[in-house]
């Protein structure tokens, strides 16, 4: 059997923040790899350091030691710019809060990432938009601007965004967090088809029902990884989705 493609590796990750005369240790020599096809959630409460490491892995933030390989590419040592697009080329964003841009249709939203990209033509900037669009569930919904649609619509035009450039993964922060349970979960059976067709995803939250869910599980506290475990019963987010009651 052929070895997995390592899509993230990481190695004795360390991040320090000097604020004051305090050096805050964020991260304290985390290590793990990912492999493709993988779902990751990476849990811990509010200053365990998933932050950070969520804004290193998505190459917002440099480490302060250690090594960092997205896709076989060594960013630690990258400049600003390199490391721009490579997260523009590599990386799916998915937030808390959308991010969209408001007055502003959901096609336009989704063929966003596309325009930093000069290989790609208007034409096809469109058609794929839309295709990621109709992925989504919201074939529909092209042209419908930001303010006109529900949470949980915002948050699918906001993953089919992160899918347009066909990234090697999908970095997801609280992206159910501002979300209602049923709609939550509409979203996370989103995720969990796109776990299926293959894709890489990484789900950093504080909830931890949401491990679940997914392939595997991550723990942070104080800087250090405390569990890392596989998950061999997926429980499904279509069949709680489908049992919830119907809101009114």
């Amino acid at each position: 059997m052929a070895k997995e493609k390592e899509i993230i590796k990481i190695v004795d990750l360390k991040r320090y923040f000097k604020v004051g005369d305090e050096t805050v240790k964020a991260l304290r020599g985390v290590s793990f790899t990912i492999y493709e096809g993988e779902f990751v959630t990476i849990m811990g409460t509010s200053g365990s350091g998933k932050s950070t490491l969520l804004n290193t892995l998505g190459c917002l933030d440099t480490p302060t030691s250690g090594q960092y390989l997205l896709d076989g590419i060594s960013v630690q040592d990258m400049g600003k710019n390199e490391r721009a697009r490579i997260r523009n080329r590599k990386i799916g964003f998915i937030f808390q809060n959308y991010n969209l841009l408001p007055k502003t249709t959901a096609l336009e939203n989704v063929e966003l990432p596309l325009l930093y990209n000069s290989g790609v033509s208007a034409k096809e900037r469109a058609e794929r938009a839309e295709k990621c669009l109709r992925a989504v569930g919201l074939g529909d919904r092209l042209y419908h601007k930001s303010n006109q649609m529900s949470g949980g619509q915002q948050q699918r035009v906001a993953i089919a965004r992160a899918l347009v450039n066909n990234p090697v993964i999908i970095l997801a922060d609280e992206a159910t967090g501002n979300l209602d349970t049923r709609t939550s979960f509409s979203i996370l059976t989103l995720f969990q088809k796109l776990y299926n067709e293959g894709k890489t995803i990484i789900f950093v939250t504080h909830n931890p029902e949401l491990a679940l869910y997914s392939s595997r599980n991550i723990m942070l506290r104080d800087g250090h990884i405390v569990s890392d475990e596989y998950n061999y019963d997926i429980k499904s987010a279509e069949e709680v989705y489908r049992n919830l009651p119907q809101e009114e």
